[in-house]
């Protein structure tokens, strides 16, 4: 079983702006290329922060006060205000920026982003040069992968592989995205762990083991060692 990567799902062409760009250049190249937020780089195409649409428009609030009019945002750090007060990138930019590199795991980026409140991490090789930018859309990217891959990674690598179970014992159902398993396995202790295994696969919504049972289950007592009082009684 193999989360995707980020590199597999990041925008390699990223539009980037030097530290030294005045403010307005900045806000247009936000409204050129349609995006929400630049990479900052230094001469050598380091990544030294990020200057999204959020970053901007504390300018806009801080200045919203006139002469006897509401005062100015209440309640800013010193740094902050002096944000607000930029007039280069490097100024206004939020730093140090939150970065990955190609080979994080999408469930890796994903609670990345939700430790650090970002919208986007940018993605850096490992001299900190800027290769790309994967946003919450692109994460999300996975659950349009087709049921039958995701069906095919929980046959062959979760059942067969990792577990070794025998996969005509089993069925499994894939119905966008939504997993059903049926048949029966040799432990009912083992219903929980493929039920745990199978929800990780890159594109899962829900899985269910309702009708996942265990061998005994369906022969009864007596037979294959499994039943009540046999030798391969479960405890």
């Amino acid at each position: 079983m193999r989360h995707r990567s980020i590199g597999e799902l990041m925008t390699r062409e990223v539009v980037s702006v030097r530290g030294d760009v005045p403010f307005k250049d900045v806000v247009r190249t936000l409204a050129r290329h349609g995006v929400t937020a630049v990479p900052v780089v230094d001469s050598e195409d380091r990544v030294i922060g990020v200057v999204s649409e959020g970053d901007l428009l504390r300018k806009t609030a801080d200045q919203a006060a006139v002469p006897g009019d509401l005062p100015a945002v209440p309640g800013l750090s010193e740094e902050e205000r002096a944000k607000a007060e930029g007039t280069r990138a490097e100024e206004v930019m939020s730093a140090p920026p939150v970065c990955v590199t190609p080979g994080w795991t999408v469930v890796e980026a994903a609670r990345l982003m939700e430790a650090q409140g970002v919208k986007r991490l940018v993605v850096v090789d490992a001299r900190d040069r800027l290769v790309g930018i994967v946003s919450r859309r692109d994460l999300l990217r996975i659950f349009l992968r087709e049921d039958a891959d995701i069906r095919r990674e929980i046959t062959e690598d979760i059942l067969g592989g990792t577990l070794g179970l025998d996969p005509a014992a089993l069925s499994v159902e894939v119905s966008n995205g939504r997993v059903e398993l049926g048949g029966h396995v040799p432990y009912r202790g083992t219903i929980p762990v493929i039920e745990r295994m199978c929800a990780t696969v890159d594109g899962v919504v829900s899985v269910s083991c309702d009708r996942l049972g265990r061998e005994s289950d369906a022969t009864g007592p007596g037979t294959t060692g499994l039943g009540t009082g046999g030798p391969g009684t479960e405890r």
